[in-house]
């Protein structure tokens, strides 16, 4: 089930409102059984609970895209690594995808697929 400030994210997005800070613009609240908007500062009206319910598929295509994006990240060399293999394949004459930089990169998007 998709977190209520992701379907708020794509209910702002939406409406043309790209950044939400979620301290001052719209606040959560769970009592325990279940998240709610306590307080809402935005431009745009409220969504009901019905519009929120509507981002359900969508904010779960988010969360899992967003799952995979930072499982990505952790497994990525540093940059500066990156960089010293893109160098070293450059010397080689690999700027292709025979370069190790190539086969690091996709050896990390293979094992964690968008789907």
């Amino acid at each position: 089930m998709a977190q209520l400030d992701t379907k708020i994210k794509l209910y702002a997005a939406e409406n043309s409102v790209a950044n939400i800070d979620f301290k001052s613009d719209v606040r959560l609240q769970d009592d325990g059984s279940g998240a709610y908007i306590k307080e809402w500062n935005l431009d745009i009206a409220e969504p009901t609970a019905e519009q929120i319910a509507s981002y359900e598929t969508a904010g779960n295509t988010a969360e899992t895209l967003q799952k995979v994006l930072t499982k990505r990240a952790s497994e990525y060399k540093q940059l500066k690594e990156q960089l010293d293999l893109l160098y070293h394949d450059m010397v080689a004459d690999k700027g292709d995808k025979t370069g190790e930089w190539f086969k690091h990169i996709k050896a990390v998007k293979d094992a964690n697929p968008k789907e």
